[in-house]
């Protein structure tokens, strides 16, 4: 059994933090290499490391003192050290660091926060450390060269029979340091999940998992034991996010289970997330998210199924001023196009001329505040009835729906309801699939 196991930024925030980490990582065996993220916050008036790397960079930029700043940084890592009794001369390392700032570039600077705690977790561990700079390498085009990163995990592996490594970085086809996006520890670990053939890829953060809806909303929403790819996928786009979305993606293919655990309880279950799996949903609905503030633009012209490219040459108006498109609910001579409200306002009259006077519509009009809410499950396509059943419960609590769309692999039934209802259409939703099931 092997599991790479990843540490998040609260994982990481304080020495308390880290004696957590240690405990989970002793406890079992089969945790042999272990991915960090740079220290997060240890309360809410603090500052992750991250976000302090990045102001000592602009400060940098801008040619500003920055020795306060970076003063912040030091102390966070030497707090760490100290309370732990650690030897590593990580001052020194912290002061050059500082010394050499004017010759480092932006992803240079902010990837120290990983690197300086990976320093500290290997020794505390009493693991190796392993540089991620010099293992994961990026190709000229960014993407990832797997088996040149293979080779050289696997070379270190034979060295090393426990190694901490540092997450978000990796090494350019130049040699230089790369970052991923922010998050991107969560990406780190799932390349190396790949590479290794892992087990599992446990990923350890603040909450136990996921839930099956927005705990602001629902009181004491059920916890999602098991979910697939495809169903995270559904709801993170929603906005229900634990983890980097691209970090799905490695391991996706080689159906290596995700494992969402929480450093603080670490005897929850938490959340597997795995695309073929044996477990058997006792509800026909994996979750509900949602999203608000969209709008919708009607067009209407007589005979438009007749006009070839007509739905085209409206997005390509819609490209131009570089806007996404959430869904495209359709009829015969109509459709409607739903975006996000902040990205379209500053254009939307612009946009909005473009198209009367390039396709001649016989209507337009416009419809604000809508906010969208995704019921995803892959049991719903199997049990008849269920968007029938969801759209019943919605109209009994009069709610209006005023689109509908439903995706091709029939695992999400996403309706679009007037702002105020956001919050309604969850609970209504939540009742009718899960606490009306729990009490039959």
């Amino acid at each position: 059994m092997l599991k790479i196991t990843k540490f998040g930024g609260s994982s990481v925030a304080s020495a308390s933090q880290f004696k957590k980490v240690k405990e989970i990582v002793m406890s079992d065996p089969a945790r042999k290499y272990v991915v960090v993220s740079a220290p997060g916050k240890r309360n809410g008036n603090d500052n992750k490391i991250t976000d302090l790397l990045y102001l000592l960079d602009a400060h940098r930029q801008y040619h500003v003192d920055a020795s306060n700043v970076f003063n912040l940084i030091k102390n966070r890592f030497l707090e760490i050290k100290n309370e732990l009794g650690l030897k590593q001369p990580i001052e020194k390392e912290l002061d050059r660091f500082y010394t050499n700032l004017n010759q480092m570039n932006q992803a240079e600077i902010v990837s120290r926060g990983e690197y300086f705690c990976a320093k500290l977790m290997a020794e505390y561990l009493g693991y190796g450390f392993v540089d991620a700079k010099d293992i994961i390498r990026f190709r000229l085009d960014k993407t990832i060269d797997w088996q040149a990163t293979t080779n050289k995990l696997t070379a270190k592996c034979a060295q090393y029979k426990n190694f901490v490594f540092p997450g978000f970085y990796g090494g350019s086809a130049n040699g230089q340091i790369q970052i991923f996006p922010r998050g991107g520890g969560d990406i780190t670990g799932a390349i190396l999940a790949r590479c290794l053939n892992a087990d599992v890829y446990e990923n350890w953060t603040d909450v136990s998992g996921f839930l099956m809806a927005d705990p602001r909303i629902v009181k004491d929403p059920e916890q999602i034991t098991h979910i697939t790819y495809s169903e995270l996928r559904e709801l993170s786009y929603m906005g229900a996010s634990v983890l980097h979305e691209e970090a799905i993606f490695p391991v996706k293919e080689a159906n290596i289970p995700i494992h969402i655990l929480n450093t603080n309880r670490p005897q929850d279950a938490g959340t597997i997330i795995q695309e073929h799996n044996n477990y058997v949903n006792p509800y026909a609905i994996t979750g509900i998210a949602g999203k608000t503030d969209f709008l919708s633009i009607y067009i209407y012209k007589k005979h438009m199924s007749n006009e070839i490219g007509f739905i085209r040459k409206v997005l390509s108006i819609l490209e131009a001023y570089h806007i996404s498109v959430e869904h495209i609910p359709s009829g015969i001579d109509s459709f409607s196009i739903v975006v996000s409200k902040k990205d379209i306002e500053d254009s939307l009259y612009e946009i909005l001329a473009r198209i009367k006077t390039e396709l001649k519509p016989d209507e337009i009009k416009t419809q604000e505040d809508i906010s969208l809410i995704s019921t995803v499950g892959k049991n719903m396509s199997d049990k008849p009835g269920t968007s029938g059943k969801l759209f019943g419960s919605l109209g009994a609590n009069n709610i209006n729906i005023v689109m509908i769309a439903q995706g091709s692999d029939e695992i999400n039934i996403t309706v679009g309801v007037k702002k105020k209802d956001f919050e309604k259409t969850i609970q209504v939703i939540y009742d009718t699939f899960v606490t009306k099931e729990k009490q039959s």
